[in-house]
């Protein structure tokens, strides 16, 4: 494993290269540019805080941060596995001409989902200072540190989503419209639009304990908003699951390396 660690780290300058340019054609003549990044969790957030607001008469100064908050986690956790989906396939002339570890490319796809990630955490900061500086609600920046250990515990997740889908995909094309129908579905089974309360007050806390996203949720989202830091219990449970997604993912790309390349 560590041999390996090291072999993707020699093409550092091959995957970051990979990533500029993702990055650069996805804006290349681009009106709004980056701005993309935020029209739709800016949009999504101001619709539900319309509807929301209205129908259970939720406080917008409590409700929107959550919100955007939930969906711009829920946005990485997405495009990091629908995209890994294509992962390889993006990168089958390179994987044809040089050996090189097929984690690189999976890769390739967090860290662009990663920028755009950080874009939308930022409005989330942004949104929260000045909610602090209205005197709306209180907030100390210094709750960003709280996050950081769930943030890299994020990265690693989605890292090896990217190589179990994409790995899949590459032998059952259907994983990836199959993908889309599940995480449409696991959407409304997660408290982005509404709070955990809501689901255990109505005897269906068990959602949130099958649920794996509920706990990066916890560990990004409640430092942020709350300023405080999660519980013990929250980060084992993230541990957990990144053991399992990364054991995996590793699983896959030992047992499929030497014969990926016939597949794609």
């Amino acid at each position: 494993m560590i041999s390996y660690c090291q072999s993707i780290w020699r093409f550092r300058h091959f995957w970051l290269s990979l990533v500029k340019l993702d990055l650069r054609t996805r804006y290349r003549r681009s009106v709004l540019g980056i701005g993309w990044s935020l029209l739709h969790p800016v949009c999504m957030t101001a619709i539900l805080c319309i509807v929301f607001h209205k129908l259970f008469h939720l406080s917008l100064v409590d409700y929107a941060p959550h919100v955007l908050a939930g969906l711009a986690v829920w946005q990485y956790v997405l495009t990091c596995s629908l995209q890994g989906c294509q992962a390889f396939f993006h990168g089958e002339h390179y994987i044809r001409q040089t050996p090189m570890p097929l984690a690189i490319f999976p890769l390739r796809t967090t860290l662009a989902a990663s920028f755009h990630f950080l874009v939308a955490l930022g409005l989330v900061i942004a949104l929260l200072a000045i909610l602090a500086l209205g005197g709306w609600r209180p907030w100390n920046p210094s709750t960003v540190l709280f996050a950081l250990p769930g943030l890299v515990m994020l990265f690693f997740l989605c890292w090896s989503l990217a190589i179990i889908f994409g790995t899949l995909t590459v032998f059952f094309h259907d994983v990836q419209h199959l993908s889309e129908v599940g995480f449409q579905m696991l959407f409304y089974a997660t408290p982005i639009m509404y709070q955990s309360a809501l689901l255990e007050s109505h005897g269906l806390d068990w959602l949130l304990r099958v649920n794996p996203v509920v706990a990066m949720l916890k560990l990004v989202r409640d430092p942020l908003l709350d300023g405080s830091l999660p519980s013990m219990a929250t980060y084992a449970q993230g541990l957990l699951l990144i053991a399992l997604a990364g054991a995996w993912a590793c699983a896959f790309l030992a047992r499929i390396q030497k014969r990926l390349i016939f597949h794609l």
